[in-house]
């Protein structure tokens, strides 16, 4: 699989309120392939929106790179409603890329194409964002990402501001138009229950760093960071027998300060098998074999432990 994108040791740093650096992203490094879905998981403070502004080009990384070797970068935002401006129609906003572009010929053609594409009537094309569903809403807003046919879509919590049911639904969209359309995504979630089904691989991020990286399967079946395993535990589980016998890992304390980042591993103050190599020294990206997917930044991974009583498949 040829890489459309490849972020190399990116770090980016903003000034903190009355001295000092927020260490936002910090050395990370990442790979998305042509037709993949890669996840960036992890907790408000993470550094996943800080990523999808410098794979947008919103903002400029202090060092590393980011090469896109494709056409066109599109967002599909968190919020439906705000992200669309409630004086447009739902036409206008899925044209408007089309009219940036001086392609305004096409917006007959192309924005009923759209709709249908996502699932909307044309029905839809006169509604203004008010008249419309939360999932319909989303629908546009994935419509007008799509209307200039990016090689990538970055998508920050699309289906985190849905209820339960429509969120399965724009997830089966966004894998069936990933299908037709050959299109890539960069997929960021707070919730890993949510990108098993979507993502073809899985990078966890703590305070800044990818701390875990595997194929999606490989990534629930035997995490090997406590973090990842913490983060599967507070994921909600369909079957009501296993949701009263799995394990619940429970974090102790706050997530620490990015502009005051621990010493060694920075998860290590919440960790309950860290010890004094983990304050003294910051663990590694790694595989634990040559050609090994699964790679993982821990001085004391857990080994051998199946997922099952952490988060059993729906």
């Amino acid at each position: 699989m040829s890489d459309l994108l490849v972020a190399n040791d990116v770090v980016k740093h903003f000034p903190a309120r009355g001295g000092g650096v927020v260490h936002a992203v910090d050395g990370v490094s990442f790979t998305v392939g042509r037709r993949e879905t890669l996840a960036l998981v992890g907790e408000s403070g993470s550094g996943k929106s800080t990523i999808a502004r410098l794979v947008l080009g919103l903002t400029r990384p202090n060092s590393g790179s980011i090469e896109f070797n494709g056409r066109r970068v599109q967002m599909v935002f968190q919020d439906p409603y705000a992200s669309l401006d409630p004086r447009m129609s739902a036409k206008s906003i899925v044209a408007e890329p089309l009219v940036i572009a001086k392609r305004r010929r096409d917006v007959g053609t192309r924005v009923p194409e759209l709709f249908e594409l996502v699932g909307l009537g044309t029905e839809h094309l006169a509604r203004f964002p008010h008249e419309l569903s939360g999932g319909q809403r989303q629908r546009v807003g994935i419509a007008r990402a799509l209307a200039l046919d990016p090689d990538l879509v970055v998508l920050d919590e699309p289906v985190s501001a849905l209820d339960v049911s429509i969120q399965a639904q724009i997830l089966n969209l966004l894998a069936a138009l990933q299908e037709r359309l050959d299109v890539s995504y960069l997929f960021i979630a707070h919730d890993l229950s949510v990108v098993r089904h979507i993502a073809d691989r899985v990078a966890v991020m703590h305070l800044g760093k990818i701390v875990e990286t595997a194929p999606t399967d490989a990534l629930f079946e035997l995490p090997a960071h406590p973090y990842t395993r913490a983060l599967l535990s507070a994921a909600p589980v369909v079957d009501p027998v296993q949701e009263r016998t799995r394990e619940r890992i429970v974090l102790r304390g706050e997530l620490p300060s990015a502009d005051k980042p621990p010493s060694g591993c920075r998860f290590r103050t919440r960790c309950s098998r860290a010890t004094d190599l983990c304050a003294e020294r910051e663990p590694p990206l790694e595989r634990p074999a040559p050609g090994e997917e699964h790679a993982f930044a821990c001085h004391h991974p857990i080994a051998a432990v199946p997922s099952d009583a952490v988060l059993a498949a729906p």
